[in-house]
């Protein structure tokens, strides 16, 4: 199949519209960790358009992001430039410039299965603090909707056969393979909880990689998917389910 890649920057612009689901997982890491007051200096790499940046936001008093797309970072600074308390640049994952002051959290949302893991934590041993944490996490959409079958079915023999999911590394770190100064402390999964119209869900899977980097364009894409959901969401509001886990990782000092 040829590949064919939706405009970046109306990808990048639709991350600002994803659910804030980020926001949940800090509560949990919080809960989890027994968080009492927030961080000073925090860094959110791989951060999209931003909303996992936000989500740090609310346990950090400085933030930076960091991701590799251009278009990503400049909608972050659009949307954030406001406020001095957010900084962002341009960088690969194991690339993060050492800050004048090491960062006492840095949070890495859905990214770690693109990224050179050697590398990435040779490079956080180097921008973070002693005890400092690593904190992972990713949620994805699942093939579950509240009290609908019809779901599930257009899910698994409609949807992941017309938008295979694309190969990626889905390892799940062990605490033998990583270096010495890294300790994991604890990782958990879970199940989140959001209400979408019909339309909120399609903008949604506009910019899933399944969709936006598949052999499909936009507008065959989009097309589909309202012929195809209509009858699931009966021009109704619905909730559906999405998949998690947290990695709660120190730096040994």
């Amino acid at each position: 199949m040829n590949r064919i890649t939706f405009d970046a920057k109306r990808i990048a612009e639709g991350y600002l519209n994803r659910p804030w689901l980020h926001k949940k997982v800090m509560e949990q890491f919080v809960k989890d960790c027994k968080i009492t007051s927030n961080f000073q200096n925090g860094l959110d790499v791989g951060c999209g358009a931003g909303l996992s940046t936000k989500a740090l936001r609310l346990i950090c008093d400085r933030v930076t992001g960091t991701d590799i797309s251009e278009q990503m970072i400049q909608v972050c600074q659009e949307e954030y430039k406001n406020d001095k308390a957010y900084t962002f640049y341009r960088a690969k994952a194991e690339e993060t410039k050492e800050p004048v002051e090491k960062y006492d959290i840095v949070t890495a949302a859905g990214m770690v299965n693109w990224v050179d893991r050697d590398l990435f934590l040779r490079n956080m041993g180097c921008v973070l603090r002693d005890q400092g944490i690593l904190l992972i996490y990713d949620f994805w959409i699942t093939d579950k909707m509240q009290g609908n079958d019809s779901y599930t079915n257009w899910y698994q023999n409609e949807y992941l056969k017309r938008f295979p999911k694309p190969p990626r590394n889905e390892t799940i770190w062990k605490q033998e393979e990583l270096p010495d100064d890294f300790q994991i402390k604890n990782q958990i999964t879970y199940e989140l909880a959001y209400d979408f119209s019909m339309e909120q869900f399609i903008d949604f899977m506009m910019v899933q990689s399944n969709v936006e980097s598949g052999a499909v364009n936009e507008k065959n894409a989009r097309d589909w998917l309202e012929k195809s959901l209509t009858p699931v969401f009966e021009n109704r509001e619905k909730t559906l389910y999405f998949k998690g886990y947290n990695w709660y990782i120190y730096k040994l000092g």
